[in-house]
């Protein structure tokens, strides 16, 4: 591999009820039954009320600039989450792959996505390895399984970029779910889909 590495956190909703003491009556001869009140019944929630999760993804593929001419790295993605509240997703699902030519031979490597977060123009997606290709590096270099993570920057105007981790060596800790370094190579073909769990249009480039 070029001596150019590839390198680069839900809201609980708390409900408290308070019971109201109940007013003792005097005594009084032959009173008559006490009939309880019901409290009224709460109005049912709104349709919108009830759409709480907000989904997003990230689609495509491109090859980054890479220092060394005539060698090719591209990252492909499909990746999608679900949210519930604040920034993290609840569940993420998809794959991404990153691959790299030199010498004559393509090497890749594939990730099962276990967390894609978004945010605006910005993405970070980790995951764990699953597949490589016959006589990739990787596949004696690192652990089995072993997180990696892009993030990718997918403007409405201007360049897109893209950002990768690396991996952590072999009996070293796992790179953090989630976590990409910023998106720094330029994307020089291709491009990607980015739709935010804001709602906003989806950003391609």
């Amino acid at each position: 591999m070029p001596d150019r590495t590839l390198r680069a956190t839900v809201l609980l909703a708390v409900a408290a009820a308070v019971a109201a003491p109940a007013a003792v009556a005097a005594p009084a001869p032959s009173p008559p039954p006490v009939r309880e009140t019901a409290a009224a019944a709460p109005a049912p929630a709104s349709p919108r009320a009830r759409e709480t999760a907000a989904v997003s993804s990230l689609k495509g593929d491109a090859r980054m600039d890479y220092p060394v001419a005539d060698e090719e790295v591209r990252v492909s993605v499909d990746a999608r989450s679900t949210y519930a509240a604040g920034s993290f997703p609840r569940r993420s699902r998809g794959t991404f792959r990153i691959s790299h030519a030199q010498g004559g031979t393509l090497y890749w490597g594939e990730f099962e996505v276990d967390c894609l977060t978004t945010g605006g123009p910005t993405a970070t997606v980790t995951g764990r390895l699953v597949r490589a290709s016959p006589g990739h590096p990787w596949l004696t270099l690192l652990d089995p399984h072993t997180r990696m993570g892009v993030s990718f920057f997918v403007p409405e105007k201007g360049e897109a970029r893209i950002g990768l981790s690396g991996a952590t060596g072999k009996g070293e800790p796992l790179l953090t779910a989630c976590m990409a370094p910023a998106a720094d190579a330029k994307v020089v073909d291709g491009g990607y889909t980015l739709r935010d769990r804001e709602g906003r249009a989806p950003h391609r480039k």
